[in-house]
């Protein structure tokens, strides 16, 4: 009999136990994400706590954050001011922006979105609007170097030398090799970036860096996507990449007269800096968001990303935070 009774106050303690740490959880949750708030103004207190109802309790919210739960209520139901109005307003078309894009706008894109949609805010504004929701754009990170130039094929003059403006399409491409994880084994994504509009006019996604997996499959896409004229002239421009220098691929673009190579400097990545910028932007935007099990997963992700996203609606800071179809089409009425 005392073993039961033993051991029910176990099973009791355990049960408090977890339920304990459950809350301790819960609040450690709450301190994360309102430690910016604590030393606010009690109104900045008061819009966090709105904004955030959905995931916390707003007992607990008031607790951290050092405001009375009657205070809070009687702030929400008073009659709110035009200005307030307007910024609720401006916040829902914010937050819809920001998930619509899959939190990839920071304020600069966001406020170019609202002018098209004839909302006028300054980035200051939306900056603190998005603030006072917790809205965050996603993180950059880092990532590693692929091609290898250690091979002793011959090694092209760099024509490009950091000259990223170009007057016309098809003048300058630029190409670049990155990994990508999938399931339990790295792939590697090739792109190809006409320099003119920063599109993606080819690329590729293999599971080995066989040049005719990566930069030749890349480049018949390109040539697909943006075909080039015989009578003027493009220059490509890559890394000193085995699969860039290799006979394979000399002979694939050699098929196209008017196409000239240049080469980066020897360990000069700013010399490749807009392709580089790319994968710093996919990874950050796509790739660390998602979580590829195989290769078809991320063909596919990689794909609608690019033609349905970055190519059609994304805002380029290169383009005056303009997308790419309105620049090309603001450079044909110029």
């Amino acid at each position: 009999m005392e073993r039961k009774s033993a051991k029910l106050k176990t099973q009791k303690e355990f049960k408090l136990l977890k339920k304990e740490l459950a809350k301790v959880k819960k609040e450690r949750d709450i301190l994360i994400k309102c430690s910016q708030y604590i030393s606010a103004p009690k109104k900045a207190r008061f819009e966090f706590i709105k904004h955030n109802v959905a995931y916390f309790r707003v007992k607990d919210m008031c607790r951290i954050l050092g405001v009375s739960k009657s205070g809070y209520y009687k702030w929400l139901l008073r009659t709110p001011s035009k200005r307030e109005l307007s910024n609720q307003l401006l916040l829902e078309e914010i937050t819809k922006i920001h998930f619509q894009n899959n939190k990839r706008y920071g304020s600069p894109r966001i406020a170019k979105e609202l002018k098209a949609l004839r909302f006028h805010a300054s980035e200051k504004l939306i900056r603190k609007l998005m603030k006072s929701a917790s809205l965050e754009s996603v993180f950059k990170r880092k990532f590693r170097i692929t091609t290898n130039s250690s091979h002793k094929f011959p090694i092209v003059e760099n024509k490009l030398q950091r000259s990223f403006q170009v007057q016309r399409e098809n003048e300058v491409w630029v190409s670049d090799i990155t990994y990508v994880w999938a399931g339990k084994r790295w792939l590697y994504f090739t792109v190809i970036i006409d320099l003119y509009d920063r599109k993606v006019v080819g690329w590729s996604l293999s599971t080995t860096l066989k040049t005719r997996y990566t930069t030749v499959e890349a480049f018949k896409k390109a040539i697909t996507n943006r075909p080039i004229r015989e009578n003027s002239s493009l220059i490509f421009h890559s890394d000193r990449g085995i699969q860039y220098a290799c006979k394979e691929f000399v002979e694939e673009l050699r098929q196209y007269k008017s196409v000239s190579r240049s080469m980066s400097r020897k360990g000069d990545c700013w010399d490749n800096a807009v392709s580089e910028s790319f994968f710093k932007t996919i990874k950050t935007e796509l790739v660390y968001q998602n979580s590829y099990q195989n290769k078809h997963q991320a063909e596919i992700s990689i794909a609608y990303y690019i033609e349905n996203f970055y190519n059609v609606k994304r805002r380029h800071s290169f383009l005056d935070n303009r997308n790419i179809f309105e620049n090309n089409q603001l450079l044909k009425h110029a």
